[in-house]
């Protein structure tokens, strides 16, 4: 009785620590409101890193110059992400507005013999001014992108130096009989993470790579422009290039040069839109989670508008999660049954059996008085 009433405390205590974390962790969230995103991204770079720093220590580094590397890695990878989206925003925004300015103010569509014309001012002026607004605002959240960095570069070594004291405090609270099913969810959230990073900037980096020369060759004067966008488009699931290969064809249909449209339509869509993700994305997706490209979308557009930039990464991260949980669920209740066994079972099953199956009870299940009438009857 004494050891089964230690246990009680034991888990008690266990879990009220695991509540006062929980409170705490939501008080200091709310405190850090503003730069929740940060600390949401570097979490989840060094989710991804800590096995890097794993094979580091195993090769002789110690844990602190191991993390230091592994911080040096996420550095340089985080400059090679976000590098090109502020060469386009600083530097290049000047041409990407010229581009728009140039565009025909009106553009003619003849379809069944009869010429209608679309009237596009409205729409280049509210482009102009989107990104006039976007490049002020980007220019004076400059120092508070800066502090934002250095604090995602210390917050993402500090995370990696303490991997494991914030992996044993995480499982903590988790009763053993339950933490295959952290672990099941911990590895889902890992290869969904790497399939969003590692996968996603190979392919962006190959998008850049081959844009700029084909763009280059085409004839356009803001080819590494061009190439830059393509490049931060890769990230958006599905459709990605294609948002700016086809409004570019669709332009030169407009200006009637047929021979460019076809061009870039077709050497764009096959070379920058589809190329990377059939030539880089399969030779590093072994580890990838293998979220639906459907889900992954859902995922993306939701988080993006929910929760803004860091969106992009905890939504489908989210979603993937979600799927892993419904199939543990399924797995248990059904085993590997499919759905058309489980239909055809549930159809041969006479009605109403279920809740109507009776069993016989032995007179030590009986309560104590019931027990004894019988005896007495027998």
């Amino acid at each position: 009785m004494t050891a089964t009433s230690n246990a009680t405390a034991d888990r008690t205590r266990r879990y009220v620590l695991g509540g006062i974390v929980a409170l705490l962790g939501l008080v200091t969230g709310a405190i850090l409101l503003e730069v929740l995103g940060t600390i949401l991204f570097a979490l989840t770079v060094a989710y991804v890193l800590l096995p890097v720093q794993g094979w580091l220590v195993r090769r002789g580094l110690t844990e602190w110059t191991g993390a230091a590397a592994a911080t040096l890695l996420g550095f340089a990878s985080a400059v090679a992400v976000f590098s090109p989206i502020l060469v386009t925003l600083y530097f290049r925004i000047d041409q990407v507005m010229a581009v728009i300015e140039g565009l025909p103010r009106q553009i003619p569509v003849t379809a069944f013999g009869m010429t209608y014309t679309i009237d596009v001012a409205e729409m280049q002026t509210l482009a102009l001014d989107v990104l006039s607004s976007v490049a002020v605002s980007f220019a004076s959240a400059l120092p508070v992108l800066a502090i934002k960095f250095a604090l995602f570069v210390i917050l993402l070594f500090a995370l990696l130096l303490k991997g494991d004291a914030a992996g044993r405090a995480a499982v903590a609270p988790v009763p053993h009989a339950y933490r295959d099913v952290v672990y099941a969810l911990a590895r889902r959230a890992r290869e969904t993470l790497y399939a969003i990073y590692v996968l996603q900037l190979a392919t962006s980096i190959a998008t850049l790579l081959i844009g700029y020369p084909l763009f280059w060759l085409l004839g356009y004067e803001a080819a590494l422009t061009l190439a830059i966008i393509a490049a931060i488009l890769q990230f958006v699931p599905i459709i990605g290039p294609s948002l700016l290969i086809a409004p570019i064809a669709l332009y030169h249909v407009a200006v009637g040069d047929l021979v460019a449209a076809v061009l870039i339509g077709v050497l764009g869509i096959a070379l920058v839109a589809w190329f990377p993700d059939v030539g880089v994305r399969p030779r590093l997706a072994r580890r990838s989670a293998g979220l639906p490209g459907s889900l992954y979308f859902v995922g993306f557009t939701g988080g993006l508008f929910t929760l803004g930039a860091i969106g992009i990464v905890v939504g489908p991260l989210i979603v993937a999660v979600f799927v892993e949980a419904v199939d543990i669920l399924a797995d248990e209740v059904n085993g590997d049954a499919t759905f058309s066994d489980l239909v055809e079972a549930d159809l041969e099953e006479p009605p109403g059996s279920r809740g109507t199956e009776t069993t016989m009870t032995t007179p030590e299940e009986l309560p104590p008085e019931e027990s004894g009438s019988h005896a007495a009857d027998d």
